[in-house]
């Protein structure tokens, strides 16, 4: 079955950046000039999503209003002749078909994800993390899902996780398969230090089937006291396999300050207005520190 449908979980307060994130979603936090979760959007888009579902909560409607229409402001650029400027803001809107569902409660990704059920019905769905960022010429939606086309498992995009930082992530016992597909039958949340099974993780990407749904529903609140989506992801694993993804592309995980800063520099030393003006920027200023 084609994979046309998305969610991106974007309900997180964003406590690891404050005071930014005090009143402006992290989500929407500016990279150059469009935020963050744009790129996402694109992203899902370029990978052949159409429907994208966001879950989000209260305080989050910029994120809606970003991807919705604005007549003032559209008038406005074409009474001035700004036409480029016109046709981005437009194309903003129809990217996808983008609908939005309030997690009432904050109770972990899981959670988030299990809220999505009835916008997924009976077909496999991507699922993009609303704070990581991933750039690269193949979008790594698209590589996971052409490995479920594959294998017809559901899917991790994975990348290696240094071994001081692998306990704030998950780690995975992976097997390798090809280049850089692996199959996957175990994983543990946030994992102490006899607990690491691989220093894989799962980094903002997956292909999940709806059988993922029922387990959602039976397992108990994890690590954090939250319904954890990598503890239903292991019981995928164990029972019928998954199938993982080392993805290229450079990640940047917006909730994150250095994250943000690494992506705000680095994406716009490639834009093709400033970026080589920036780069001179940085070269006259670099010495100085």
């Amino acid at each position: 079955m084609k994979i046309t449908k998305a969610v991106i979980p974007a309900a997180g307060l964003g406590t690891r950046v404050l005071p930014a994130t005090k009143a402006l979603p992290k989500e929407m936090l500016p990279i150059v000039d469009k935020p963050a979760i744009q790129y996402i959007v694109e992203e899902a888009a370029a990978s052949g999503i159409t429907d994208i579902l966001i879950v989000t909560n209260r305080g989050k409607e910029l994120i809606e209003n970003h991807f919705d229409r604005c007549p003032e402001l559209e008038q406005r650029l074409l009474q001035n002749n700004k036409i480029e400027a016109f046709n981005e803001v437009v194309n903003i809107s129809k990217l996808a078909n983008i609908y939005f569902l309030r997690q009432k409660e904050t109770s972990g990704l899981g959670h988030a994800v299990n809220c999505a059920r009835s916008f997924v019905g009976n077909e496999p769905f991507a699922v993009l993390y609303g704070d990581d960022v991933i750039i690269g010429n193949d979008p790594a939606c698209a590589q996971l899902i052409r490995a479920y086309n594959e294998f017809g498992h559901a899917v991790l995009g994975i990348n290696k996780v240094a071994r001081e930082d692998i306990s704030k992530y998950s780690s995975l016992k992976v097997e390798h398969i090809r280049e850089n597909v692996f199959s996957c039958t175990d994983m543990v949340e946030k994992p102490s230090e006899n607990e690491i099974l691989s220093l894989y993780s799962v980094l903002g990407r997956c292909i999940l089937t709806p059988d993922i749904f029922n387990i959602l529903d039976k397992i108990k609140p994890g690590v954090g006291g939250e319904i954890q989506l990598t503890d239903a992801m292991k019981i995928l694993a164990n029972t019928v396999g998954m199938t993982a993804v080392e993805f290229t592309g450079t990640r940047y995980d917006m909730g994150n300050k250095l994250g943000i800063m690494k992506a705000c520099v680095e994406i716009a030393l490639k834009h093709p207005k400033i970026g080589a003006n920036f780069k001179d920027y940085l070269k006259s200023i670099i010495t100085t520190f």
